[in-house]
């Protein structure tokens, strides 16, 4: 028995030090940085200052906050509406056809992000291929100016996160019992009775995690509006990523990563308390 419990721990020490090496070790090396000092050079001063922190909560960086919030429920609220009907009906498929879109889902993740987004520049750029069919269908009469916009980000941050929520709701209706339906239907549900009283229910841990999966990415997903929004469209991650290589502050990068996390924490311990599960209580 004890040999038993000795193994068990054992087993537990690799996940230890890889959790205490690569997150905790880092996040609390990002939580001390943020406040110390800019360096007149290059790095940081060890001397202890609140103004990253104040700066932060400048009307200017306050907005971008805001911009990428909102960026992040309407790419979530997309995603939902496309992902939950595709994961649904995905998973009512027969399981040859089910094998057949699983491939089709893991092929862009076959390919590098960068080749896909440059794709999507050829789609939305003046006279590009959207452009061609909406004038081609007399839609339009003269080129549209998508590529650069608000639109063009959205449609990117969809498209890259659209597979997250069609494979956790896909799990969800996997584990489904279907008897369920049928009695509900036999004592006279209709079909959105049925829906809305057992299948939403019962597939709201996949559609939960997939508003996790899809929000908390969205908001740290600065190469989609660095590339598909140019320089109109700044997200929080492009303001870090400035900091870090152009204006090389690096503990005033550090102050907006923690806002980012803690904001982040936030949003799971919602998820946690909605859905009512203790998947995360080990984190948080």
């Amino acid at each position: 028995m004890k040999n038993k419990k000795l193994n068990k721990y054992l087993l537990r020490i690799p996940i230890y030090i890889f959790t205490i090496l690569f997150v905790i070790l880092p996040l609390a090396y990002m939580v001390i940085i943020s406040f110390l000092t800019k360096a007149k050079t290059w790095g940081f001063d060890f001397t202890f200052t609140l103004e990253n922190y104040k700066k932060v909560f400048d009307p200017f960086y306050l907005n971008i906050f805001l911009e990428s919030v909102k960026l992040a429920l309407a790419s979530t609220v997309l995603v939902t509406l496309i992902g939950y009907p595709f994961g649904y009906f995905m998973g009512r498929l027969s399981e040859r056809w089910k094998r057949r879109m699983m491939m089709l889902l893991m092929i862009p993740f076959w390919t590098s992000g960068l080749i896909r987004l440059n794709g999507w520049i050829i789609i939305f750029r003046s006279n590009g291929v959207l452009d061609k069919l909406l004038m081609f269908s007399g839609i339009t009469k003269t080129p549209l100016k998508l590529l650069y916009t608000y639109p063009a980000v959205l449609v990117g941050m969809v498209y890259f996160l659209l597979p997250f929520m069609i494979l956790s709701v896909y799990s969800s209706v996997e584990k489904m019992d279907w008897s369920l339906i049928e009695a509900s239907r036999d004592l006279g549900a209709s079909r959105l009775e049925s829906f809305l009283t057992i299948t939403l229910r019962l597939t709201m841990p996949g559609l939960l995690s997939g508003v996790v999966l899809t929000f908390v990415p969205s908001m740290g997903l600065f190469y989609i509006s660095d590339i598909l929004g140019g320089n109109k469209i700044v997200l929080i991650g492009s303001v870090i990523v400035e900091q870090l290589t152009k204006l090389r502050n690096i503990p005033f990068a550090a102050a907006l990563s923690v806002i980012l996390m803690l904001l982040t924490i936030v949003f799971l311990r919602l998820y946690k308390k909605v859905s009512g599960t203790g998947e995360l209580e080990g984190l948080f």
